[in-house]
This record gives structure tokens, C-alpha cells and sequence, in this order.
């Protein structure tokens, strides 16, 4: 008996740690990578403000290129432009972004929604002249709202950090050809 409270207590303990552990996670997440692209801002911003040019250098259209499913709605490019996508790979999964601000050869900002997520993360390029071409840096920034959550942003960085790596070579080779 006496064994059974010492586990009880020992389980309550650890339980209270893993609460109070996550509830002093942040909230907010922040990843962000950056590539010199021997290219005009202008030819890189071609690619990156239309979804329809997005998967000849997405890091993720090349986990599922033949099970993924596309749908483009809104403009061709630009503020309002959105790509939902399908895919039962663990590394694509389901959803939706949205240009939600663009300003000409300088930056686009989406809204991204995974299924099963009730609170959207962004994604930013930003597009910086310099001698030669452009730096691009994409960043990721995501509000953890749930302790789950939070414990899985110590992760975020090697996650989303190498995909937008590979993503951004891919993006400098696509340029500068």
C-alpha cells in the first residue's frame, strides 16, 4: 500500500511538472532562413507571389508529387491568391494559404491553416537587393494557444528550419537558371 501512495505521488509530481513546465513554454514561434539568389528581386518575387510557380521549388512537392491534390482560387498572384492541398504523406498533410500582403519585389506575407489547427501561422519573404542579386528570407511565425503545442515548438526549428533550407536552394536554382 504504503508503495502504491509513493508511485501516486510520484505520478501527481511528474504531472504537475509537465503542466507547469509547458505553461512556461512561449506561446510564439519564430524560424527563419536566408539564401543569396544571383537573380533581380523582381524574377524572385515572380516566383514566390504565385502558388502556381510554388511547387517548382516547394521543399514539400517533392514528399508526394503524384498523391498531393492543388486547388487555386482568387487572383493568379498577388493579395488574395490562395493554393489548398491534400495529401495523406505525414510530411504534407492538408491545408490552405492565403496571400495576405504583397509589396512588389520587396515582400509577400501568407496566412497558412493546417487542417486540424484552429489558429493560423504566416510565412514571409522578404526580398532585399544586394550586390548581385537578392537575399531572401523566409520566415515562419506560429501562436502555440495549447501546452501540446508549445512542447512540440521546441522542435519547430529543426522541422520547418531544414524544409525551408531545401526549399530556398531550390529557389536559387530556379532563379538563376
Amino acid at each position: 500500500m504504503k508503495i502504491i501512495k509513493i508511485l501516486l505521488g510520484l505520478l501527481v509530481t511528474l504531472a504537475a511538472l509537465i503542466v507547469i513546465g509547458g505553461m512556461l513554454l512561449p506561446s510564439e514561434q519564430h524560424v527563419e532562413r536566408s539564401v543569396v539568389v544571383e537573380a533581380d528581386p523582381a524574377e524572385v518575387f515572380a516566383l514566390v507571389n504565385d502558388f502556381r510557380e510554388f511547387n517548382k521549388w516547394s521543399p514539400w512537392a517533392e514528399y508526394d508529387p503524384d498523391g498531393t491534390r492543388y486547388e487555386f482560387g482568387g487572383p493568379a498572384a498577388g493579395v488574395g491568391s490562395t493554393m489548398s492541398w491534400s495529401s495523406e504523406h505525414p510530411n504534407v498533410g492538408s491545408g490552405m494559404q492565403e496571400i495576405v500582403d504583397s509589396q512588389p519585389d520587396s515582400m509577400v506575407r501568407t496566412r497558412l491553416t493546417f487542417d486540424g489547427f484552429d489558429t493560423p501561422s504566416y510565412a514571409t519573404f522578404e526580398l532585399e537587393p544586394t550586390d548581385g542579386g537578392t537575399r531572401v528570407t523566409w520566415s515562419f511565425d506560429a501562436n502555440l494557444d495549447n501546452m501540446v503545442g508549445r512542447y512540440m515548438g521546441l522542435m519547430m526549428d529543426n522541422w520547418v528550419g531544414a524544409d525551408y533550407e531545401r526549399g530556398l536552394e531550390r529557389l536559387k536554382e530556379l532563379a538563376e537558371t
